[in-house]
């Protein structure tokens, strides 16, 4: 698999594998992460291509998964205030939304969860509390789970988690 930018001519397979995502997820007890509000907006998918951070994750040729990411100090907004724990470490950090995949290609999640780890040693994660096949893929690729955080589309609390080299180090 390989990763590369996103473009306008991939909106149309990014939408769809946003509609198979919920669908997935609601069949998988999921329903109110992306459901209710047809996460996520177009508007922002093309935001996202404007501003270079969308991403698109391929298989000989053809798309099998979508995400966004983006790296700095303090980018995510959701991420100042965190409940129920702490961050692990206040280093710049690189950080993924927005990711779904087709459904062809298994570990897709995991192959694109592990290409923005590698290319910024620190990484924060949240999810819905009922979207189990991302907290099992944290839990396999060693994230450690930090608190509650919030995001504005919703009122459901998401699982924060954080992964990172430097207290990755500290924990030997």
């Amino acid at each position: 698999m390989e990763i590369r930018k996103s473009t306008e001519k991939d909106f149309d397979t990014m939408l769809k594998i946003y509609s198979r995502a919920r669908a997935f997820m609601a069949e998988n007890d999921n329903p109110n992460q992306w459901g209710p509000t047809n996460w996520p907006p177009e508007e922002l998918l093309h935001n996202d291509i404007a501003q270079g951070k969308s991403y698109v994750c391929t298989h000989e040729g053809k798309v099998v998964g979508t995400f966004f990411f983006d790296y700095g100090k303090d980018i995510e907004s959701t991420y100042i205030n965190i409940e129920d724990g702490k961050w692990l470490d206040n280093s710049a950090y690189g950080v993924i939304h927005r990711l779904a995949g087709s459904g062809e290609i298994k570990g897709t999640a995991e192959f694109i969860i592990n290409w923005a780890y590698e290319k910024c040693g620190h990484l924060r994660v949240d999810t819905h509390g009922d979207n189990k096949v991302i907290q099992n893929i944290m839990k396999k690729l060693v994230f450690v789970h930090c608190g509650t955080i919030y995001v504005e589309e919703d009122n459901y609390p998401r699982l924060a988690y954080e992964k990172s080299s430097v207290t990755k180090e500290a924990l030997k």
